[in-house]
């Protein structure tokens, strides 16, 4: 059994994410919780805001002004494979610069990646964390004031719940897999459970923290809003409610989720999130503040009152969806039992896609896990093979990067 959890850690919080006193200042240079506005960049699919602050930000439940459409077809070129030999890999942040920081799930470490030559940096484990099942080392971000803070973030399981802390990595250390300084808990008391625990976090374009968690397979907690389970929850980087939420005094931004396991912008600000179904559909949703996407009731476009149905659904032999990005008009996402890589097309509409998706890379690449925007028309790709429930190739689990359209 691996220790708990040490460093500079907060009191247990209450099921609805209230938090008490900051348990530790940041170092100078302190996170600056400034609004970001959304351009034609791609904002927050990295863990990290791309866009300067703004001082008269757009609401997250906005619906801006109708961006150009997407080609109907699109297309996927394979540029190059960035580094392989990975083992478990979940979690992929890009640090300021353009190399990547990936999380292990099974081995609860964080290493980098060099993102011109693949050569790999271990950056050191996480302590606490404790692997089994769905559960481990998951979600990554990069703080959107790194350049200031050197703050990566993480999403991990331990021995009695889901956290997410944050870890100053130090750049100018000389020993190798001890760069990370001790981990800072910033919110506790996440349901655990051998399944469906969520895990992915990215900074949204408002320079708030985005979680999205699962329901553990107790799915009442789904539409408990007093539970952290089955939400996206939306904090301020040191892990406070902040206005715009639903309600006050939590971090719950919406609910009614099973496993939620992507999370992106689009170019106009909007929210989407990918996300795990049972038996039937798998799901991408636009997210609105207090949404309520209907699980355990509703399964997939149900078009039930009082719950959002879905954008795009899809078969679960055909998705099994995990990590989203925004790219060149569109959304991108990556199948695990599907074996594939989805793209759906965005209009200026709310609620439907501007065409049908399509699939790309079907079984070439075997699982995959996780989608990053790496600027412009590029993107990458994490395969996840080595998790135990696929067939690893010699070169597995890799980092591929694309050229989309």
């Amino acid at each position: 059994m691996r220790g708990v959890l040490f460093g500079s850690v907060r009191p247990p919080a209450g099921r609805r994410g209230r938090r008490g006193p900051v348990a530790a200042a940041l170092a100078a240079g302190a996170l600056v919780l400034t609004a970001g506005c959304s351009s034609g960049g791609v904002p927050g699919a990295a863990g990290t805001a791309s866009t300067p602050p703004s001082s008269h930000p757009a609401p997250a439940s906005s619906s801006p002004a109708a961006s150009p459409r997407p080609p109907a077809k699109g297309s996927v070129t394979v540029v190059s494979t960035l580094t392989g030999g990975l083992d478990s890999p979940w979690g992929l942040a890009a640090l300021p610069g353009g190399d990547l920081l990936v999380s292990s799930r099974d081995k609860g470490t964080i290493t980098r990646i060099d993102g011109t030559t693949g050569k790999k940096t271990l950056l050191g484990s996480v302590p606490g964390v404790a692997p089994s099942g769905e559960g481990g080392l998951l979600g990554i971000a990069v703080s959107p004031t790194y350049d200031v803070d050197h703050m990566v973030y993480a999403y991990f399981t331990t021995e009695s719940d889901n956290r997410i802390a944050r870890m100053q990595y130090d750049e100018d250390g000389t020993t190798p897999g001890r760069l990370l300084g001790a981990p800072d808990t910033i919110l506790r008391g996440i349901p655990k459970g051998s399944l469906h625990n969520g895990g992915r976090i990215a900074f949204g374009p408002d320079r708030m923290l985005y979680a999205g968690t699962g329901e553990t397979g107790d799915t009442g907690l789904a539409q408990d809003k007093e539970s952290l389970a089955g939400k996206i929850l939306r904090m301020s980087p040191d892990g406070q409610p902040v206005h715009g939420n639903p309600a006050a005094d939590s971090v719950v931004y919406s609910y009614g989720h099973r496993n939620v396991q992507g999370l992106a912008w689009d170019g106009q600000g909007r929210l989407w999130a990918s996300e795990f179904g049972q038996d039937t559909w798998d799901e991408l949703n636009r997210i609105v503040p207090d949404g309520n996407y209907g699980w355990p009731q509703a399964e997939g476009k149900a078009g039930k009152k009082g719950f959002a149905d879905p954008v795009a659904q899809w078969k679960t032999s055909q998705a099994s969806p995990s990590g989203i990005a925004f790219a060149e008009g569109s959304i991108w996402m990556a199948g695990l039992r599907g074996k594939r890589l989805w793209r759906i097309p965005l209009s200026g509409g709310e609620r439907e896609p501007f065409a049908a998706p399509q699939s790309f890379l079907e079984g070439k690449y075997g699982r995959l896990r996780t989608v990053l925007a790496a600027g412009g028309d590029k993107l990458w790709l994490v395969t996840s093979n080595t998790d135990t429930r696929g067939t690893p190739g010699p070169e597995d689990d890799r980092i591929l990067l694309l050229t989309v359209r």
